[in-house]
């Protein structure tokens, strides 16, 4: 069976001029007021267009642009899933988000970038509302953090559209609550008493974000985390390590973002059908990362292209 070609993007988090400039290393070229390969091939976004960048309006123009003309899919991070829940009211005199600096992730740089244009923003919302939190095109997927079959057969065909179920997302430990923080932000499992790690901000953590993939029967917490394992005394729950979705190697090729890799990794898949595209370009000089896809069920790190 021939494949539709994708080229798949990572988090470009409000970097325009690094999207323009992988976009047409990729082969890409404007098109009226959007992008398009001269072979047909398309772009997947992989979530997380919004915050700490430059230039948020104008990446949030291509993107919208590119899959509006029928050249590009994307689908929702959590930065857009966040800055929704931030600007939607509780019912109770709050946010479905919490206010405070701890918890902004950046979105204070993107809205200082909308000032004045609140009726714009409004209708940035709206949009963001519509994109899919999963992506399965038969022989890819694509998801912002990790693929839970659970979790999108939970979620079914609703959207955060529709304020019943985007005010039940925001709910701590309602079920749909828990899917969506495992789709757009990855599993995450507790220290086990006693012990705890410092976040790359010094800050003491009791939750480890942990891989979704070749999930041993016993392990040390520390060992599973994302992006990279380090060494921490403390053994998981076996209840924790059996509710991490377990990607099998025979399911098809799913690409995230998320989470962040160091720049300096190798580019490669984490496994023979998972790769990131998130290298943190969000951060200095760091490029943007995409995967250059043309049907194959194993991945490669040949396919990498880093502009």
């Amino acid at each position: 069976m021939k494949h539709q070609p994708y080229d798949l993007i990572g988090d470009i988090h409000g970097h325009h001029a690094k999207l323009l400039n992988l976009l047409q290393h990729l082969g890409y070229a404007r098109h009226g007021s959007t992008f398009r390969h001269p072979a047909g091939r398309k772009v997947i976004f992989l979530g997380d267009y919004i915050d700490r960048g430059p230039a948020v309006r104008e990446t949030l123009h291509t993107v919208r642009g590119m899959v509006d003309a029928g050249d590009a899919h994307a689908i929702m991070g959590n930065h857009e899933y966040n800055a929704v829940c931030w600007h939607t009211p509780n019912g109770a005199g709050g946010w479905l988000r919490k206010h405070n600096a701890e918890r902004d992730g950046g979105h204070a740089v993107t809205m200082a970038q909308f000032a004045g244009l609140d009726a714009e923003w409004v209708e940035w919302m709206a949009w963001m509302k519509t994109l899919p939190m999963a992506l399965d095109l038969g022989g890819l997927r694509a998801v912002h953090a990790s693929w839970d079959a659970a979790a999108i057969r939970l979620i079914g065909g609703r959207s955060i559209m529709a304020d019943d179920f985007l005010h039940l997302s925001a709910t701590h430990d309602t079920d749909e609550y828990l899917a969506v923080e495992v789709l757009l932000k990855g599993p995450e499992i507790d220290m086990p008493a006693g012990y705890h790690f410092a976040d790359k901000e010094g800050i003491a953590r009791r939750k480890v974000r942990v891989r979704w993939w070749d999930i041993p029967e016993a392990a040390q917490v520390s060992h599973l985390a994302m992006p990279e394992p380090f060494d921490v005394p403390g053994d998981a729950a076996l209840e924790d390590l059996r509710r991490i979705p377990n990607y099998a190697p025979d399911e098809p090729p799913v690409f995230i973002g998320h989470y962040w890799l160091p720049p300096q990794r190798e580019r490669a898949p984490l496994a023979q059908n998972i790769a990131c595209l998130d290298y943190s370009a969000a951060f200095g000089n760091n490029p943007l990362t995409a995967y250059r896809w043309d049907g194959e069920r194993l991945l490669s790190a040949e396919k990498y292209v880093s502009a």
